[in-house]
Formats: C-alpha cells, structure tokens, sequence
C-alpha cells in the first residue's frame, strides 16, 4: 500500500464516481458545493458500515436500545441545547479574492489562497433555519437538526418508562444532521448534510470518568472490526479551549488521512447538561429515580459520536492499494485493489462465466441463484459476465469483493469451481456441492 501522505484524494474520488460508489449531487446542474450522491455501491457499502456498528453497540450489549428521532424539533429545544445562541465559527473574508474562510483553521493573517488581506472576523451561525407552515414568520421557525443527540435526550423519560432500563444503559440512534459550514471540502470529509451514529449513555455521576474510558477502548476496537489499520489510529483528549459548551471531557478518535490527522469520531463526557437543560425548559423533570437511595437523580451522559460518511472514506483510504503484477503476457502492470474487511464490503462474492458461450450461461445462474439465496452467506452477491476474466477480476478487486467464483468449461465436466481471493490472487478448485460452506468459511 503506499504511503498514506502521498495518497492523492483524488485518486480516491476518481474511483468512487468510476465505480459507483459516490456522485456529485446535482451534476447534471452543474453540482452542489459539499453535496453528494452514494451510488449503486456506495449505498451497499454504507449500510454494512451502519449494519456493523449497530449490530456491535446494540445488539450485542444489553444495556442498550435504540431511537429514530425527527429531524425537525421544536424550536426551543436548540434554545434548551444552547445551539441557537452559542453554536457559531468565526467567518473571515480576503479582501482580494473574495474567498471565506473560518479563522481558527488558518495558520497565518492572510489569505490562505492568495496572500491577500483578511477581513475582522464576525460570527456566522451553523443551524440551518427553515420555516414550518404556510407563513414565513419568526413564530415559524425550525432548524434542521445539527446532531441527533437531542432527540434522545428529549425522549428520555419515554424510553425509561417503555423499556425499564437501569443505570447505566444508552440509547443509540443512526440518522442525518445537518451544519451550514463556512469550509467544506476533502472530498466526503467535511460536508454541510452527513449522516451520524451517535450514542448517548447515561450514568450516575461518579462513575462517568471511568465509563468515559472504556468507551474509548469499545469504540477503537470497532473500527479495528471492520479493518482499520491500528497504527493509523490515534486518540487526542481537546484542550480546555476546544471543550463544547456542555462539555466535561472530551476525547477524538482521529484517522491519519493524506492530508495529516483528521478526527472519525468523538468521545464527550456531556455531564448533566443536556438533562438539566431540558427540564428547566420544558418544565418536565428528566431524571431517573434511583432505587437504592429513593432520590431522583439527573444522570450524566458519555456520547460516542461518529460519523457515517467520514467513517466510509476512512474505510476506502485505509484499503485502497496498489501492487505491481505481471500479466500472462508478460507485461508489468498495476493493480487497484481495496482490501477491505469482508463483513463490509458492497459485494461478498462476484459469479464469473469465463465466457458468455451458452454453454456455460445456465450452469453459472444456477450457480449464482444457489450461492444469492443461500442462508450461509448474507449480503450482496453479483453477476458479472462483461469484457474479458482478467478485465473482471480487475473490477472485482477495485470495488473490494473478497472472492470470486469462476465457472468454466470444466466446470461442466466435474461439477466444479474455481474461487479466487482478491488479496492474494489465490485460487483453489471445489466442488459446487460445497461452494455456499466453503464460501461462508472464506467469508469470515
């Protein structure tokens, strides 16, 4: 694989659109700055990635549940949060060449792009506004929600009430937010509409701190999980200046992308903030009533927070390789590939005719019906019978399918495949009798 620093971006960009994982939005229009499409792959690869992690925060822990809030909340909820009033970045504007830009992501006095003056900063807020109604006044206000936090926090009581969960349990909830950046760009890195998988997991105070701590550890190992390499994996606690306004302690994981290290997900120790906030707002009081001590208690909360979209351009940088090779002709040439874990990947296992003689055409649907409804084998399983076998192991290696199956002329004569591993070109012969068992092995 080469060096990360010196991976071009674009290069990852290039193979997105050509391979149908991620289009520009609106790009028959032109395009829309920081929007975009996920494609054909893109949305498989997506999935498995939100599939992964809720199956490993949720399903195999009991002292979680989920939620799917509104995107749209009542107004004073973001008053409550302190989002209407504190949630801003500081905007300047080079006097020169007219570009914007946030002054605490800039290393010098002037214009990053053109050496040009740069204007006082004033502060520009994040929310998006909307109105709600037929009428666009101030009583009409809503916000497209900038995290989703606060729609668990909301529903607190709610979930308490319906689930019976003791302290301490979290609430985990996967849906898109929205922030109206000043700067945007790195590709899928910093966008204005992304997609969150967030978890708020309430404790009582005093035990938070080492709570806090393993969370850190779950959360690293996860990303360990689904194929990100430990050695491009760093954890940085905020200094007392980044801290939110609601937070206690606050801890990034952050991946080291070519561009230098770029923080995946946050670890924040809320404290009570956003309970206490929302009951003196509300006038509902959300707390949780401790049986030991008969006294109701406003819990803390320690929130895991990644994000999807720079969760999946983690994943395809950090698989993204090349390596030399050499064709049957003798000829040297380069190979793409993404070595990603099999359990994420768009596609688990690609069918392959070795022609598309009619022949060999029935023998491989059969081949590929058995293997897409098989119960040994869970995800998406493609045909694939364009251009040359050495042209389709190339696409399959490019877009990070595991294994391919080949079915050729012998395959007619001996009831027999050829499987192929895409990391180490590897191939060995099995009987199709026992594909979908010895697929399912290879898989895991």
């Amino acid at each position: 694989m080469p060096d990360l620093p010196t991976l071009d971006i674009d290069k990852i960009a290039s193979l997105c659109k050509r391979r149908g994982f991620i289009f520009q939005s609106s790009e028959i229009y032109g395009g829309l700055a920081s929007t975009w499409d996920y494609g054909p792959l893109g949305v498989e690869l997506k999935r498995n990635i939100k599939d992964s992690w809720w199956n490993a925060m949720v399903w195999e822990r009991d002292d979680m549940v989920g939620l799917d809030a509104a995107i749209l909340m009542h107004p004073d909820t973001w008053r409550a949060s302190g989002h209407v009033e504190t949630f801003t970045d500081p905007l300047v504007d080079c006097l020169e060449c007219k570009r914007r830009f946030r002054e605490d992501h800039l290393d010098s006095e002037t214009c990053p792009e053109c050496g040009g003056e740069l204007s006082e900063p004033r502060m520009f807020h994040l929310m998006f506004k909307t109105h709600m109604g037929p009428i666009e006044e101030d009583a009409s206000v809503v916000y497209l929600r900038p995290e989703t936090a606060q729609g668990i926090f909301v529903n607190f009581n709610n979930v308490v009430t319906s689930t019976r969960k003791k302290l301490p349990f979290g609430i985990a909830q996967i849906g898109k937010a929205f922030r109206n950046e000043i700067t945007t760009g790195n590709f899928i890195f910093r966008t204005r509409e992304f997609e969150m998988m967030e978890i708020e997991y309430f404790v009582m105070p005093g035990d938070d701190e080492d709570i806090h701590k393993q969370w850190i550890d779950d959360c690293l190992s996860w990303f360990e999980d689904i194929g990100i390499k430990r050695e491009n994996l760093r954890v940085r606690q905020h200094e007392m200046n980044e801290l939110s306004h609601y937070a206690k302690n606050t801890f990034d994981i952050e991946y080291k992308f070519p561009w230098g290290w770029g923080e995946i997900q946050g670890i924040a120790n809320r404290t009570d903030f956003d309970l206490a906030a929302h009951s003196k707002m509300s006038g509902e009081r959300l707390t949780y009533f401790d049986n030991t001590t008969n006294q109701h208690v406003t819990p803390y909360v320690i929130e895991p927070s990644a994000g999807v979209d720079r969760t999946f351009m983690t994943v395809l940088v950090d698989a993204y390789s090349e390596e030399e090779t050499v064709s049957t002709s003798g000829k040297k040439e380069t190979r793409t590939l993404l070595k990603l874990e099999p359990s994420i990947a768009p596609v688990k296992v690609a069918i392959l005719p070795l022609s598309r003689n009619e022949k060999l055409t029935p023998l491989a649907r059969s081949v590929y019906d058995m293997v897409r409804r098989s119960e040994a084998i869970s995800g998406h399983i493609q045909f694939d019978d364009a251009q040359s076998i050495g042209r389709r192991y190339r696409r399959q290696d490019e877009i990070g399918t595991p294994l391919c199956v080949t079915v050729d002329f012998d395959s007619l004569d001996d009831n027999a495949v050829t499987i192929r591993d895409r990391n180490t070109m590897d191939q060995i012969r099995v009987n199709i009798d026992s594909l979908t068992s010895q697929l399912s092995i290879k898989l895991k």
